[in-house]
């Protein structure tokens, strides 16, 4: 045999290897209890107003400075992770999202509740969401299973919004709203154990020899140069509007027009139930075709589905139908999102510069949250809110439309 032909036999393609089962498992346990409680504020809403006397402009205040919080606080925490491991930013997660809850528990004046539920919360989430998890799979991952990995990590987010829905409002109607947030607080501290498989930092995993070596500062100063990455910022911003709005907000919604209150914790469910699917299947789509035109497609389709809920009669019908929809295109976003970061950058700096795409995200929370309750207040309708939501959703669709699915041009590395 030629020296060809034995080269040739010794180089046989490698087999591909199999997820890291442990570290997706662990992962998703925390997005389902990260995402869990905050998805289930909307159902604390009435019962907590009725006994303070405050008004929907303080709820829907100390959800957006969560979601605000939460935005903040990413860029940071993902930074701290990407240098010093993701177990201390997710142990740290757990404890103040802990200590949010007991704080909002025990609320007396709008401060304590802003305080709790509203920063406290949103700093927990901010360091035990996404941007943190996604960057510690996309680490052991190979850049082929990533879509699908991120898909998985959001699916278990909409598993958290699909369990706390009833979970919430069977406690809170047992044992009222403040032991129910004790109770969920205790269920924090599960995070930091869950974490340990995931600790390590950038220079960690099975992905850390492809890494192109860069300064904070340099990430950043590339990557707010990047024509493609700025419109994923900016579009980003309307699905945290969108969806921040409906989870705060929609519970009490469904009371104004007439229909029962339980029918308000059946949708909350479908959207998780129908999330997991549509997290799942934006993963494996976002693997095979133009993540941009699958995100602008989503971002269309919310827009058709919202108006569609508004112009025709409203029923308990059509809340399971808008529900079971709307879960479908729900955090769908998050897998292509996500993966156009990685694409574009790679993943040493995947933390913070998909923290700085989340707060784009957690902008349009805050204002999606806070401006439901203020307009609400003002005008005694949600329907201002809404139809903004519409037009902002065909805005995202143009803006993503021209992003460009490739790395960005970089020296040769040696």
């Amino acid at each position: 045999m030629s020296a060809v032909s034995t080269a040739s036999a010794t180089r046989a393609p490698a087999a591909s290897p199999g997820l890291p089962w442990l570290i997706i498992i662990a992962g998703s346990l925390i997005a389902v209890l990260t995402f869990g409680p905050r998805s289930a504020m909307g159902f604390f809403q009435l019962p907590m107003l009725a006994d303070t006397g405050w008004d929907r402009t303080t709820f829907g205040l100390a959800m957006a400075f969560q979601n605000l919080a939460w935005g903040v606080s990413q860029p940071f925490f993902g930074a701290i992770a990407d240098k010093y491991g993701s177990w201390r930013v997710l142990a740290f997660s757990g404890l103040v999202y802990a200590g949010g809850l007991i704080i909002m528990a025990f609320a007396d004046a709008p401060i304590w509740l802003h305080i709790g539920g509203g920063v406290m919360v949103g700093l927990g989430v901010g360091s035990g969401s996404f941007g943190i998890l996604l960057s510690a799979f996309a680490r052991n991952v190979t850049p082929q299973q990533r879509s699908m990995a991120f898909g998985i990590c959001t699916a278990a987010g909409s598993a958290g919004m699909f369990l706390f829905a009833p979970l919430s409002q069977g406690l809170i109607s047992a044992f009222g709203w403040s032991d129910s947030l004790l109770y969920m607080s205790a269920l924090m501290l599960l995070v930091p154990l869950f974490a340990i498989p995931l600790r390590g930092n950038s220079s960690s995993g099975s992905q850390k020899e492809v890494q192109y070596k860069q300064s904070i500062a340099e990430a950043l100063k590339e990557a707010l140069g990047h024509k493609s990455y700025l419109l994923l910022v900016t579009g980003f911003f309307v699905c945290g509007y969108q969806v921040a709005f409906i989870t705060a907000h929609f519970p009490a919604y469904i009371g104004d027009i007439g229909i029962d209150a339980r029918y308000a914790v059946i949708a909350l469910a479908l959207i998780g139930f129908f999330n997991i699917i549509g997290s799942l299947a934006a993963g494996f789509i976002g693997q095979r075709y133009s993540k941009p035109y699958f995100l602008a497609w989503i971002y269309i389709a919310r827009s058709i589905v919202v108006s569609a809920f508004l112009l025709l009669p409203q029923s308990p019908a059509s809340v399971i139908i808008f529900a079971a929809v709307m879960g479908l295109l729900w955090l769908s976003t998050v897998p292509p999102t996500n993966g156009l970061v990685a694409i574009m950058f790679g993943t040493r700096h995947l933390g913070l510069l998909g923290g700085v795409v989340f707060l784009s995200h957690q902008i349009g929370s805050f204002l999606g949250v806070w401006m439901g309750g203020y307009l609400y207040d003002h005008f005694g309708s949600y329907d201002p809110v809404w139809w903004l939501g519409v037009a902002l959703g065909i805005f995202a669709a143009i803006v993503h439309w021209p992003i460009e699915e490739k790395a960005v041009a970089r020296p040769a590395m040696a």
